[in-house]
């Protein structure tokens, strides 16, 4: 009898640490002092390079959604291998949010060798470099391992795109456990960074073959003629890009919503949200109400954080972020 209570023990507790598999204290004795590290790398990266923030909150996002927050993306394509990143959705990540990750990666490999995982690094470095913008600070639980594969294949479907309907949104993320309220919160990460002009193109140029100059009548017409000159050499520039908020492009705030409320979205999927009552109404509340907005962005977040995460044997502590520990260079 007590034998059977013995294992019956054993069972919950490793059911307990199978659901509780992320801790706020992991590195408390193995690399203490992660989390300054991490800090010090990225903020003199964006103190270099303004655009790290956003580019680096973009890339955790693609990070996650393919397979869970391991750090898949952060591999690098080679002849044997044509990793995430090679995706065509991925071409346009950002070099800088790339190296503030391998700024912080390095320093920590020299103070506590082959201890943090590169998936831990992206997930501090996103949280840090989005409150030097403005945005919510919140805890992250560490304990991620790095991906085993990375594959160019497995990108396809698995990040929503710029010219979705609300009902492909919903949809999209409800498959990988989000609600309506998580998906407008982190969809309004959108009031930073910016946007290539191909990927709004058809809503400001011969919109329904209704001509070169006519645009989607749901943006704002200020703001259509503008991008249309602003825009008019991507078919030979394809870097051209606008900001997603013109009104506070480098804040983190709630802005992306009031300007949903005028017409200023600049993705389809963007001002999509304004079309449909189930999203309209929470665009309205986030713009009425900052704070609203940030305690629900940090719960989304904190959720996305840990989707898809690995542990123990699933990973590994790579030791370059662009590299798996058995490849042969």
């Amino acid at each position: 009898m007590k034998f059977h209570i013995f294992i019956l023990l054993i069972a919950v507790l490793l059911s307990i640490g199978a659901e509780a598999r992320l801790y706020s204290n992991y590195y408390a004795r193995s690399c203490p002092n992660v989390e300054s590290i991490v800090r010090d790398a990225v903020v003199n990266k964006q103190l270099s390079a303004q655009t790290t923030a956003a580019g680096t909150l973009r890339l955790f996002f693609h990070d996650c959604f393919v397979g869970g927050c391991d750090a898949s993306v952060l591999v690098s394509s080679s002849r044997f291998l044509r990793a995430e990143r090679d995706a065509d959705i991925n071409l346009s990540l950002p070099g800088d949010s790339f190296d503030a990750v391998v700024r912080a990666k390095t320093n920590l490999e020299l103070a506590c060798p082959a201890t943090v995982s590169c998936a831990d690094v992206l997930a501090l470095a996103t949280r840090d470099l989005l409150t030097m913008l403005g945005g919510p600070f919140y805890r992250v639980r560490l304990g991620r391992r790095d991906s085993l594969s990375s594959s160019v294949a497995s990108v396809a479907d698995n990040l929503p795109l710029p010219n979705m309907s609300v009902p492909q949104l919903i949809k999209h993320f409800q498959d990988k456990g989000f609600r309506v309220r998580e998906m407008v919160a982190l969809t309004g990460a959108h009031t930073v960074g910016f946007s290539h002009c191909k990927e709004f193109a058809s809503r400001i140029y011969n919109y329904n073959n209704g001509g070169p100059t006519s645009f989607d009548p749901s943006m704002n017409p200020r703001l259509a003629q503008g991008l249309q000159s602003a825009c008019r050499n991507h078919d030979k520039d394809p870097t051209i890009s606008a900001f997603n908020d013109i009104m506070t492009p480098s804040k983190f705030d709630n802005m992306y919503f009031k300007n949903l409320e005028r017409g200023l979205g600049l993705l389809a999927s963007d001002q999509a949200l304004m079309a449909d009552p189930r999203t309209a109404a929470l665009v309205r509340e986030y713009a009425a109400n900052e704070t609203a907005f940030f305690n629900d962005f940090v719960l989304a977040m904190q959720k996305l954080s840990e989707y898809g995460v690995k542990t123990g044997r699933e990973g590994e502590v790579r030791r370059r972020c662009d590299v798996f520990n058995n490849f042969s260079l």
